[in-house]
């Protein structure tokens, strides 16, 4: 049983992490990191599959590799690199090796990554992948097919971006996740309480767990980039401003302060925080606590 699923149906707030895997065999730092500053601090850790379109090693290994240390991992499923065949081999695999909870994506753009001549494959998106999930719970395939044994306790999430401009598409686009068998979001980086409760009022009729997500911003380089390059986001100046004032060694402190300011405004607006710290692990149980979710 997903703990994931048990805290959220039970309407407990939630807090997720994420780990970006290496490009290559050597996990043993990422492990390494996750026991010291993950563990015990987050109730699931979300495992980005081809971030960016950036080959690294696979999210369903690193999956298997989690739940065998102890944690309850959210594998992320992008439909980029996959048809429906190799989707639902993979969802079964991850199902004998322990895993539970699924996040269903469509996937960035190969031209995003380092291997901009990949071919695409958008087999599927991530409604039809949650539609997938749904049919596989209940025994079939996508030909109709019986299963020899379902995977019925999968718990499913999908990705929504409460900033976008406009928020319209977003929110139907929401509605037709929760109709294909979402059972929880998490979001792109906010970094506005007010457009987030905005989104937040207009999504309630769903009635659906929403884990709003935190990126912890390093820099002023950091925020700009993300401004320019990443729709939906904008990091105002009451966060830049600050971050530009501190010296180098002062920065973590201050970001970190920054961002726990953040979510203690935006926790009554939502059911948990999906906490995607970049690097930034070590600062993880900090940050967690200095934003009174621990």
């Amino acid at each position: 049983m997903s703990k994931l699923k048990e805290a959220l149906e039970a309407g407990t707030f939630a807090v997720t992490g994420e780990l970006g895997p290496p490009k290559g065999v050597n996990i043993a730092a990422m492990m390494e990191e996750a026991e010291k500053y993950l563990k015990g601090c987050v109730l699931a850790v979300n495992v980005t599959d081809n971030q960016s379109s950036v080959m690294r090693i696979g999210s369903l290994g690193i999956s298997a590799k989690l739940v065998s240390a102890g944690f309850e991992p959210v594998y992320q499923i992008t439909c980029r690199d996959r048809n429906r065949l190799a989707i639902q081999s993979d969802i079964l695999s991850g199902y004998l090796l322990g895993v539970r909870n699924i996040l269903a994506l469509t996937g960035d753009h190969p031209s995003l990554g380092d291997h901009p001549g990949a071919r695409c494959v958008f087999d599927l998106d991530s409604v039809s992948l949650l539609h997938t999930i749904a049919t596989m719970k209940n025994g079939k395939d996508l030909s109709g097919a019986d299963l020899q044994g379902a995977p019925k306790e999968l718990f499913a999430g999908a990705s929504v971006t409460p900033g976008a401009d406009p928020v319209e598409p977003q929110l139907l686009k929401m509605e037709k996740k929760v109709e294909a068998g979402a059972r929880f979001f998490q979001t792109q980086a906010i970094y506005e309480p007010a457009k987030f409760e905005k989104f937040m009022k207009a999504a309630g009729k769903l009635k659906i767990p929403v884990l709003a997500g935190i990126v912890i911003v390093k820099s002023p380089a950091m925020a700009k980039y993300m401004n320019e390059k990443v729709a939906g986001v904008f990091v105002p100046d009451e966060i830049i401003k600050p971050l530009s004032a501190a010296s180098k060694e002062d920065r973590p402190k201050v970001a970190i302060d920054l961002m726990a300011k953040l979510m203690k405004d935006l926790k009554p607006m939502c059911q948990g925080f999906h906490i995607m710290a970049m690097g930034w692990e070590k600062y993880v149980p900090e940050l967690i606590s200095k934003a009174g979710t621990a």
